[in-house]
């Protein structure tokens, strides 16, 4: 700490060549933190407590291919398996397509496999017996200020209606809630509506199903039941592939598209030019300050204490506007994740801080590498004469 005055005093030396390298960093960092929570994010979507129970069938092609219907009563005699339900994917939008909606046509005992969600004991019976009822999650009645006993329309971006076209209409007939408040996911996001009424309405569902759901009794042999179920259409035309419903969400996100890897790659390509940028920042500021590096050796400074002033020098730059950068990404994330009502839960959390200062550090060695074995290695003589 001592030499803190030596390291600022360089830093200040060229004060805007300083601040535009800064603000680089910070806006790697800014990046560098919401990617890394869109991740981790993506990544967490379906972990709970109740999801550890549950496991999830569709078609081992791609979860939009369906299932037969009469796949459930087999599933149910699957050792270990104490409950199945079904879904389907319908595609739902609000006032155009901006607007998309998580929007499934379900069994009638879909909710028996949710504890986490909460349903008024009334508005669940009006869910029953109202053939367009719908359930919408707290959220989405929040956002577009919807109220109970409202008639919705709602356009399918797949499947028409049984006049042709793709225009929908429902009756809210409750309210859906997480059990935990601070349980995340998208629970209080989802529309759900009978899957009978979707059936019955469009032509193109003929009795199939999206997927299966089912919840075993002993999570130690959820395995087992997965291979068990699988084994059930082996060879035939419908194929499964069951896996935990966290599992099955991150291989739907894959089908679309690999999280990971866009981050990955986004984010190598902002480093790669930061290393390059901060690089030459810091080649220029020891170059020009060759003859004050010889005076510090001169007045008994050793060459390996040089050597760790310059790193110093490279470590503090990136660690000052990485933490810029990676505050400013906390905050913001903390307005989407408000914004989009926790749909995604996008927090830059300790574990992005974690990575993000281990990843200033290494930059920081690695940019100030160089100039620090230069300067470690001047000759007094040659650096005073100008040589």
């Amino acid at each position: 700490m001592k030499y803190l005055h030596l390291i600022w005093a360089a830093l200040m030396r060229r004060k805007t060549r300083t601040a535009l390298t800064v603000m680089s960093i910070v806006a790697a960092f800014l990046l560098f933190g919401l990617l890394d929570g869109i991740r981790v994010a993506f990544a967490q979507m379906g972990q709970n407590a109740d999801g550890a129970q549950r496991l999830q069938t569709s078609s081992r092609l791609s979860f939009i291919e369906t299932l037969p219907q009469a796949l459930g009563k087999r599933i149910e005699l699957v050792d270990n398996i104490e409950a199945v339900t079904y879904a389907n994917w319908f595609g739902g939008t609000y006032q155009g397509p901006r607007n998309q909606l998580f929007t499934f046509a379900v069994a009638p005992n879909y909710l028996d496999l949710y504890p986490e969600i909460v349903v008024d004991k009334a508005e669940r019976e009006a869910f029953a017996r109202t053939r367009t009822g719908v359930l919408v999650g707290e959220k989405l009645m929040q956002r577009f200020d919807w109220k109970v006993g409202e008639r919705i329309p709602l356009q399918s971006s797949i499947f028409p209606n049984s006049d042709g076209s793709l225009n929908w209409s429902f009756d809210i007939v409750g309210v859906m809630r997480n059990k935990d408040a601070k349980g995340g996911g998208f629970n209080d996001q989802l529309l759900l509506m009978h899957w009978d009424y979707f059936a019955e309405s469009t032509p193109y569902v003929d009795g199939d199903v999206g997927w299966y759901i089912s919840r075993v009794s002993d999570v130690r042999r959820a395995d087992r039941a997965a291979k068990a179920i699988d084994a059930l259409s082996a060879n035939s035309p419908n194929e499964t592939r069951t896996m935990t419903e966290a599992a099955a969400f991150a291989s739907q996100l894959k089908q679309m598209a690999d999280i990971g890897l866009i981050v990955g790659a986004i984010m190598g390509a902002v480093f790669f030019t930061l290393l390059l940028l901060t690089g030459n920042t810091m080649a220029q500021a020891v170059r020009e300050r060759t003859s004050e590096l010889a005076v510090l050796k001169t007045i008994g400074f050793s060459s390996t204490a040089v050597l760790m002033l310059v790193l110093a020098e490279s470590v503090v730059l990136v660690l000052f506007g990485g933490t810029l950068g990676l505050g400013l990404a906390t905050v913001i994330s903390a307005g989407v994740t408000a914004f989009a009502g926790d749909m995604l839960r996008l927090s830059v959390g300790w574990e992005n801080w974690a990575l993000g200062l281990c990843l200033m550090v290494a930059i920081g060695i690695v940019v100030g590498a160089l100039p620090a074995v230069r300067a470690m290695r001047l000759n007094i003589v040659d650096a005073l004469a100008g040589r």
